[in-house]
């Protein structure tokens, strides 16, 4: 027997590629994010009793090549059913040729999530669900909505960008959609750590998911110093998570935390992160924000954090992102 959290540790990672490979092939977003998530869900039907084939990412394309062809013919799309079949189908598990350009695949997908065309919360859940490998259930979950309501907000997601080509945007709308991208696993970590509803404060999972698809961004585009800041912000705030509340599961303000409960070696890399972010410059929000990450995370105790530095930081991000927020936190570390 196969545990199932090994087995969606190794799922996680394979959703995104798989569907990108499809994507690319067959030029039908939705029907392959379809065909993709019922690979996923036989694959933890089945591989918890079977085992974990020694190929995973080959069967689950076997799989929802299968499923996608399948579908395809049911609705009758004469266009694409010739050229569908006549593929070669490996079996699962068995040995198939690795399609190239799987990362430059995955990024082009978390820009198509991100599409101009989608509200946030669309975007969010379309990422989560084309990108992250969840399913419609664990999406609504998280966001403590009806899984019919979630179902068609990726529905209505994936309807209006029907017809989109899943290829990396222009350089000249790439900065803006990754704004959006990063804007996107920001909002997701954000609701793990702060809950905007429900009885819990945090939700571990989600903001531990928003991490993991940060760093597979990071991978894709390492050079990327928002990038390289946005992590290390979400890994110097989340290794906080231990001390943020009590066994009661009341919040704790940060000064009243046992600091011995922080996570050193999430610090120690956020630290890291960021220091090399900022050093390659330019400076952005992301940056600036774990700056002050940082700043707190070093510090012994409230009383020897460095409140100088995090005002003129505070100060700083207000002049290039202005936000009522930051006006606030930048009054506070006056005070």
């Amino acid at each position: 027997m196969t545990r199932p959290e090994e087995i969606e540790r190794v799922l996680r990672p394979l959703a995104p590629e798989v569907l990108g490979i499809l994507a690319r092939r067959h030029a039908s977003f939705d029907a392959c994010e379809d065909a993709v998530q019922e690979a996923l869900l036989a694959a933890a039907a089945q591989w918890p009793a079977a085992g974990v084939p020694e190929n995973p990412r080959a069967w689950l394309l076997t799989v929802a090549s299968r499923r996608l062809v399948d579908e395809l013919r049911g609705e009758q799309a004469r266009r694409r059913r010739e050229e569908l079949v006549a593929e070669p189908e490996a079996p699962p598990g068995g040995d198939a040729p690795e399609p190239a350009r799987t990362h430059d695949d995955t990024l082009a997908l978390l820009f198509l999530c991100c599409h101009e065309s989608l509200t946030a919360p669309s975007q969010i859940a379309l990422t989560l669900r084309a990108v992250g490998g969840l399913g419609t259930a664990e999406i609504a979950g998280a966001f403590l909505v009806p899984e019919a309501t979630m179902a068609q907000r990726i529905s209505r997601a994936k309807a209006a960008i029907r017809g989109a080509t899943l290829a990396l945007p222009p350089d000249a709308a790439r900065d803006d959609r990754l704004r959006s991208v990063l804007h996107v696993l920001y909002l997701i970590f954000n609701e793990g750590y702060a809950a905007s509803s429900g009885a819990q404060v945090q939700r571990v999972a989600l903001a531990e998911e928003a991490i993991r698809l940060t760093r597979m961004l990071h991978r894709l585009l390492p050079d990327d110093a928002e990038v390289r800041g946005l992590l290390a912000l979400m890994l110097l705030t989340h290794a906080r998570r231990a001390a943020r509340t009590g066994r009661d599961g009341a919040l704790i303000p940060l000064a009243e935390q046992d600091r011995g409960r922080w996570d050193r070696a999430a610090i120690a890399e956020g630290v890291g992160l960021i220091s090399g972010a900022l050093a390659a410059g330019p400076v952005g929000p992301y940056q600036l924000q774990a700056a002050i990450a940082a700043v707190h995370a070093e510090a012994a105790s409230t009383a020897k954090t460095d409140w100088r530095q995090i005002t003129a930081l505070y100060e700083l991000l207000e002049r290039i992102a202005p936000n009522p927020v930051f006006t606030l936190n930048r009054a506070v570390a006056v005070a």
